[in-house]
């Protein structure tokens, strides 16, 4: 704004020097008539003229004053020459919006009269922040942001004012609470889709029909219950599995009460050995249309009933909560699944240009075991297959002898750098006994292969970037050997398998079993009597099981540092075991023995890396405790590799993640 050469006089200093004038005429006149009409002696007349003196002299500067102060609450207020200029004041005065201007120490200079609805307190002087409860952005000249004062919610624009060598900013508050309210009605009503299906009732009830009914009654008049609480919808399209409709506001309300329906249906018990009854449940809450949120609630379900069962999931767009899992899987008995993943398996081999098997880093003997049986299967299929090994691992040397002088799997032996050169545009990927990508044996291998198979026995832990090809995971096995022998005795004829890949298979099988004492279903029984009648011999493979005396040495380091947390949990620590990271599963086997130890965890240094083996005697579920670890597994055996110098650093966060587990409510 263009100012003239010539300051103009402020109108306020023009009418005090007016109202001084007068007062002086009226001294003046008033000692004239004194002296015209009373004629007083000099002296009289001096004392009068000294009064009149004093008086202008007072009046004027008490004018003066007055006016001045005026003149300076007046620039304090209305910075509009320098600052934003008549025509920019004339728009924010008169604005039916707040609005203020602060100086660089954010002190208020300014304000219209519709900011006195911002604080009953005086503003003018006042700090921003006794106004704004949250910082204003510093980072832009121009930036919105949003605020609450009292129960009204405003967008705020700042805008900043540069005049001569000083700063200040504008800030122009518009009312938005109706906006956001109206948004978090839209939100609050949002539709949500929700898969509920009973997990094992059919399982347990099998030699029990006559409690069938009963049990599916009580079922359905939770999950009715727990329906009519959010005013749903409720369907059911299946026995024993049900389609619910309901809105997001009450989604908060079931996330809060960490889906209590689990507990719920938990308590019914059915059968000779008192077993508890499990639903798994699973919730899309993503942004789309109706067909699209169905999609991503089976998606749920099935990452749910991957898990074991016993839980919810709840899929939002950027990836999953769980809750729940608190009981161990039930083994379904039943083998069509199967039977389908190895004909798709099979005919995916077929059509491929070569196949290429891998497990997950430090592999034991049932990813051995399950990458062997797999390999014959690509071989039956007449493809050429690759299995990614570390040959430098010393838990993978006793495994590769078995197969020196096997001219068939001369060559299939291959490390990641050469397994990375292998890869076609065709090239099928089979990962077996892990499902985290970050354990993958290579994730270069995995990164660069459209076609991926899944074969794993541990929960799963999150939804694949890329969907595999087949995803044939279950936790209800005891291990992946026997997902594999299951596969094989639906796609072999009799007698296919050689005996030294039957033994590989079963040894996975005794490895995960504990030698047939944990985890055991009537599957298991079944899978090894296939490897038995295919040659397989408990006595041939018993030397892998032995312990030279270097690890039972180091092995006895962990004795040293044992401790008994929350009087369940026994933890065991070295800080010098070697390398071999096996020793930190055996140590955590070993420690269940102890009384009253439900849960057991060993942890190791290995370089720039602290393994945790987890182990439970299937009262608590390990995998949720070492999950907060980016670990995972099964319920009752789980692992975890975290980056970190210092093994005490670790063992923190893991009494963390126990506390977390036992006293989900803090």
């Amino acid at each position: 704004m263009k100012r003239n050469k010539k300051e103009r006089k402020p109108r306020y200093r023009g009418i005090a020097e007016f109202l001084c004038a007068l007062v002086a005429i009226a001294c003046f006149g008033g000692v004239w008539l004194f002296d015209t009409h009373y004629n007083p002696d000099k002296m009289t007349n001096l004392v009068v003229i000294g009064f009149l003196a004093l008086a202008f002299i007072s009046v004027s500067a008490f004018i003066i004053l007055v006016f001045k102060s005026h003149e300076a609450k007046k620039a304090v207020r209305k910075p509009t020459g320098p600052v934003l200029g008549s025509i920019m004041y004339d728009m924010v005065n008169n604005s039916n919006e707040p609005a203020l201007i602060h100086d660089e120490n954010k002190k208020i200079i300014w304000y219209n009269k519709y900011a006195l609805n911002l604080s009953n307190s005086p503003l003018l002087g006042a700090k921003l922040s006794s106004i704004i409860p949250a910082p204003v952005p510093e980072e832009t000249d121009k930036r919105n942001f949003s605020t609450v004062i009292g129960d009204i919610t405003y967008t705020v624009e700042s805008t900043k004012i540069i005049s001569g060598s000083k700063m200040y900013k504008l800030l122009m508050f518009k009312n938005i609470t109706e906006l956001v309210n109206l948004k978090q009605f839209i939100k609050d009503e949002d539709l949500v889709v929700c898969y509920v299906i009973v997990d094992n009732l059919e399982e347990l009830l099998q030699f029990e029909q006559e409690r069938y009914r009963e049990a599916a009654a009580k079922i359905e008049t939770l999950v009715r219950e727990w329906c009519n609480e959010a005013n749903g919808i409720l369907k059911e399209y299946e026995k024993d599995k049900y389609l619910f409709f309901f809105k997001t506001v009450d989604l908060e309300k079931f996330i809060e009460a960490k889906f209590e329906i689990l507990d719920k249906v938990r308590d019914i018990r059915v059968g000779s050995g008192n077993i508890p009854v499990t639903v798994s449940v699973g919730v899309s809450k993503v942004k789309g249309n109706l067909a699209e949120k169905e999609r991503a609630a089976h998606v749920a379900l099935d990452l749910a009933l991957q898990r074991g069962g016993d839980q919810a999931v709840v899929k939002y767009d950027e990836g999953f909560e769980f809750y729940g899992g608190k009981t161990n899987t039930v083994h379904k008995r039943t083998k069509v699944r199967a039977r389908v993943a190895a004909n798709k398996l099979a005919g995916l081999m077929a059509a491929a240009s070569n196949v290429i098997i891998m497990a997950h880093k430090y592999p034991d003997y049932d990813a051995f075991g399950a990458s062997i049986g797999l390999a014959r299967l690509a071989m039956f299929c007449g493809v050429k297959v690759n299995i990614i090994v570390d040959a430098k691992n010393p838990n993978i040397k006793k495994t590769l002898k078995f197969f020196d002088k096997d001219d068939k799997y001369r060559g299939v032996f291959v490390d990641s750098a050469r397994g990375l050169d292998l890869v076609r545009s065709e090239t099928l990927l089979v990962i077996a006994d892990v499902n985290n990508p970050d354990m993958f044996e290579s994730i270069d291998i995995y990164d660069n292969v459209y076609n991926t198979v899944i074969i794993d026995h541990h929960r799963k832990t999150s939804e694949f970037a890329r969907k595999p090809l087949i995803e044939y995971i279950d936790p209800g096995s005891s291990s992946a050997s026997e997902l594999v022998s299951e596969m094989l005795e639906q796609a072999f004829p009799p007698s296919t398998l050689q005996h030294r890949e039957a033994n590989m298979l079963l040894s996975g099988i005794l490895l995960d079993t504990k030698q047939f004492t944990k985890g055991v279903g009537t599957k298991t029984f079944a899978a090894a009597m296939f490897l038995r009648d295919n040659g397989a011999s408990y006595e041939d493979i018993q030397d892998l099981f032995k312990t030279n005396i270097e690890d039972y040495k180091q092995e006895a380091t962990f004795g040293q540092q044992i401790d008994i947390y929350r009087h369940c949990m026994a933890i065991a620590v070295s800080y010098d075991a070697g390398t071999d990271r096996t020793l930190a599963a055996r140590v955590a086997d070993n420690l269940l023995g102890i009384e009253e130890v439900a849960a057991s965890f060993a942890l190791m240094q290995i370089g720039d890396t602290v393994h945790i083996s987890g182990r439970s005697n299937g009262t608590v579920n390990v995998q949720l405790i070492l999950e907060k670890l980016k670990g995972g597994g099964r319920f009752d055996a789980a692992g975890a590799q975290v980056k970190a110098s210092n093994v005490r650093q670790v063992l923190l966060k893991l009494k963390e993640a126990i506390d977390e587990y036992l006293d989900p409510e803090d």
